[in-house]
């Protein structure tokens, strides 16, 4: 018995050795609500890496929608009413890198996902202040994000996707990275 509990002892301290000698990315922590679906990688899931934040104010919104025109961005009320799918996760900004948030998706299949920074915190988009994002990383513009910019497939277990959060900078107005 004491040699099986030593043996254990020198496992648990070999793996902590290891992890401490991973680099930071490596080491990243996924967060959110649905976390041990990235983790565990059990049903299907969308583990989202941030990148390009303004701040580190409020909180980082990940929305998935079915992938269709019509049901892209609509009100998450009226999706559920018609019995469509929908899913929200939402943590508080990270004070650090790397951002990682991961969500659950029904099962395998495309998907329409969504990402923003309330840096307001009021729940409620403010095209002056907050940030968006989608999967494609294509520079938004003026306009509201199109559908072929947010698809995502979702395999069997976890697709991985980055996202850059845009923001309206520039003398005409236009959502885009910070620094470009």
């Amino acid at each position: 018995m004491e040699g099986t509990e030593a043996m254990a002892r020198m496992i648990l301290a070999a793996a902590a050795l290891a992890a401490a000698s991973m680099p930071l990315a490596a080491q990243a922590r996924v967060l959110g609500s649905d976390a041990a679906s990235c983790v565990q990688r059990d049903g299907s899931a969308i583990e989202v890496t941030i990148q390009g934040l303004k701040d580190r104010t409020g909180s980082l919104k990940l929305e998935l929608y079915p992938a269709t025109e019509e049901d892209f961005l609509k009100d998450d009320r009226d999706l559920i009413k018609e019995g469509k799918f929908f899913r929200r996760v939402r943590v508080p900004t990270p004070s650090a890198d790397p951002i990682t948030l991961c969500i659950k998706a029904p099962a395998p299949g495309r998907y329409a996902l969504f990402v923003t920074h309330d840096r307001d915190g009021k729940n409620k988009f403010n095209v002056w202040t907050d940030g968006a994002g989608v999967p494609s990383n294509e520079r938004l513009g003026r306009s509201k994000p199109k559908l072929s910019q947010a698809i995502v497939t979702v395999p069997r277990g976890v697709a991985r996707v980055t996202v850059r959060a845009q923001y309206l900078r520039g003398v005409i107005p236009s959502f885009g990275p910070v620094g470009r």
